[in-house]
């Protein structure tokens, strides 16, 4: 009697294992955004993406509650401090003014942000001799 209670029991756990498995599955994120580490804060999604290269990718979020854009670049394989950036700027400045996060780093660099809402971005990043990034997107 006591086997198949068990039995029971690990049968029950299977199912729930199987059913959060599936909500997994159900909830996955697009491929551009699976590897964003939400470094940018509460509020920002992944609005566009760039290869670095076969480094890494930078990305571009936004917070439609702050009007704040925000890059991160992300290594695919951290490890030794490597020469790194993440920089945002806006398309329209006469001056090619631009946030920059440039440094020695074994995971990521940034977050930059500026609040560019109405305006189109520039924005990139570099991982040792390798750039991403695009220029005069995401306008509104």
């Amino acid at each position: 009697m006591r086997r198949s209670r068990n039995l029971k029991r690990a049968a029950a756990a299977g199912l729930a294992l199987a059913g959060a498995m599936t909500a997994t599955v159900a909830t996955a994120v697009p491929a551009s955004a699976a590897a964003y580490n939400g470094v940018c804060g509460s509020g920002h999604v992944v609005v566009n993406s760039d290869n670095v290269g076969s480094k890494g990718t930078v990305y571009l979020t936004y917070n439609s509650n702050t009007g704040k854009n925000c890059v991160v670049t992300i290594r695919n394989n951290p490890g030794a401090r490597l020469d790194m950036n993440a920089y945002i700027g806006p398309s329209d400045s006469p001056y090619g003014e631009q946030i920059v996060d440039s440094g020695d780093y074994t995971t990521y660099a940034g977050p930059v942000k500026w609040d560019l809402a109405g305006r189109c971005v520039d924005w990139g990043g570099y991982i040792d001799g390798a750039s991403g990034g695009k220029k005069g997107t995401n306008c509104g």
